[in-house]
């Protein structure tokens, strides 16, 4: 593994060992972000109904008030990594939570779905910053031999935010307004606040460079017009005109960007980086293991839901054992120890064949009983505790520690492309499966529930509660499949800029 050094951050209280003191208080206060960041991606399943009553929200209203945010921050990302390395990450920390709690606070308060979105779309902004920025800060206040340890906590955090939005919205809905949701942000957006102005020091590139705004707006607009053709393809069709069009013109201008990026005197991200085999191989992985991994996680919660007949809070209850054990293992240093031992390669292709194995276990199981579900999501938890930050640790590692900010707008935006990739996908496998093994009588049914709103009798009913349960076991299958390729394929690419480095 490619060893990276980093001075303490200008103005960091050094110890005598000469390490940054209060890192992992410091620690503590980024996990603390990322975790709210990333809750508030999933935290609005449970709400749909509540909010499709109190705003009188249509089905466009309730997909832009759940994607605004995501698409928001996935055209952000590069863009905000690199006003981190240029401006300052911290300083790009404080933006970052400053932003997000004005959002969460305007979406608390909001009173149509116009201004739900708007609010949902300024917390994207806030969230681009604080995704990039905590990560280049605990790349900056932890050396070599801790950097591992840290970014595994940090990935654990990540894993806790997606696997708690469920369960927690269906809690504060069960006895608060919806908009508390929202505004429960603000007191921890504020402690984060005071946190990270005491504690946290400021780090930047030596040379900040002027702004790159041609890449800024080129990687910006391209990125949401690709992101946003992968969510509405499932929806609308592939080859729907507005699809191909938006994909297209995302496409065009994030080629665009990649032309301009290779002139600019002073690029936002350096296209030289991409000459490293090293750099390739993490980058695929991410988009290879994300696209599996949440994919098939998606089709897990279906599965909770619809099959095994949980409320989507319960469904995501029942999901905290594998998020916990994901945390637990990080935290205990478990985690950190083996990929230290077996290496970047090795600890990715073996999380990848746990979080397979699990999933294969949920899926064909004999029982539907929580006793067989619950060891494997234990066993789940275990291989994203290995793989997630072996993934994020190879990707920061191949580029020079004062470029961290741009490594983590890579890594969080390939993240996010790639976990919306296998939620398209899949997604798509299950629909066509399940389209073929509905009767013909059902057979323009467009979900389940709308199939089984049209079923005539409990004959017909239980036909499509068979048919969605066997889809969703191809698609999981499937899933799981994925999520071994893709870390048996980012292994190698690993292992081959290994060998060749």
């Amino acid at each position: 593994m490619t060893a990276v050094t980093a001075a303490p951050a200008v103005g960091a209280a050094v110890g005598a060992d000469g390490r940054v003191r209060g890192r992992w208080l410091i620690l503590a206060v980024l996990c603390l972000a990322q975790v709210t960041v990333v809750l508030d991606n999933t935290v609005l399943t449970v709400a749909i109904p509540v909010l499709t009553t109190e705003l009188s929200a249509g089905t466009a209203d309730v997909q832009w008030m759940i994607n605004a945010y995501a698409l928001v921050q996935c055209g952000l990302l590069l863009s905000a990594g690199s006003a981190a390395d240029r401006y300052g990450r911290r300083r790009m920390l404080l933006a970052g939570l400053v932003l997000f709690g004005l959002g969460s606070l305007a979406a608390g308060l909001a009173q149509t779905s116009g201004q739900l979105i708007a609010a949902r779309a300024g917390m994207g902004v806030g969230g681009a910053l604080l995704v990039t920025a905590t990560l280049a800060v605990a790349m900056q206040v932890f050396d070599d031999a801790e950097r591992s340890r840290a970014i595994g906590l940090w990935a654990a955090a990540s894993a806790l935010g997606f696997a708690a939005g469920p369960p927690f919205g269906g809690l504060v809905l069960a006895h608060l307004p919806w908009g508390a949701i929202f505004l429960v942000n603000v007191p921890i957006v504020l402690v984060c606040l005071v946190a990270s102005w005491a504690l946290v020091p400021e780090s930047r590139r030596p040379s900040g460079g002027r702004l790159d705004l041609g890449g800024v707006l080129l990687s910006t607009a391209g990125l949401t017009g690709v992101v946003h053709a992968i969510i509405a393809g499932p929806e609308r069709g592939w080859t729907a005109p507005p699809v191909l069009g938006t994909a297209g013109a995302g496409v065009l201008l994030l080629a665009a960007f990649v032309a301009w990026e290779r002139r600019v005197a002073d690029p936002m991200l350096d296209m030289h980086f991409f000459r490293s085999r090293r750099f390739v191989g993490a980058v695929s992985g991410v988009v290879l293991i994300t696209f599996g991994a949440t994919g098939a996680l998606f089709l897990l919660t279906q599965h909770l839901q619809f099959v095994r007949g949980y409320p989507a809070w319960e469904a995501g209850l029942r999901m905290v054992p594998f998020a916990l054990s994901i945390v637990l293992l990080n935290v205990a240093g478990v985690a950190a120890r083996v990929i230290r031992r077996l290496g970047l390669a090795w600890s990715i292709a073996l999380g990848m064949a746990l979080l397979a194995g699990g999933l294969a276990l949920v899926t064909h199981a004999p029982s539907d009983g929580y006793e067989v579900l619950l060891p494997g999501l234990l066993v789940m938890g275990a291989g994203c505790a290995l793989a997630n930050p072996a993934i994020v640790e190879a990707v920061m590692s191949a580029i020079p520690p004062e470029k961290a900010g741009a490594g983590a707008g890579v890594d969080g935006t390939m993240t996010e492309v790639g976990g919306s990739l296998g939620i398209a996908v899949l997604g798509a496998i299950l629909n066509a499966r399940f389209a073929a093994l509905l009767p013909a009588a059902l057979a323009g049914a467009g979900s389940f529930p709308a199939a089984l709103a049209a079923a005539r009798s409990e004959t017909e009913r239980a036909v499509v509660a068979e048919a969605f349960r066997s889809a969703l076991e191809t698609g999981q299958t499937v899933g799981a499949v994925a999520v071994f390729a893709g870390g048996c394929v980012a292994a190698a690419l690993l292992r081959r800029a290994e060998r060749a480095g």
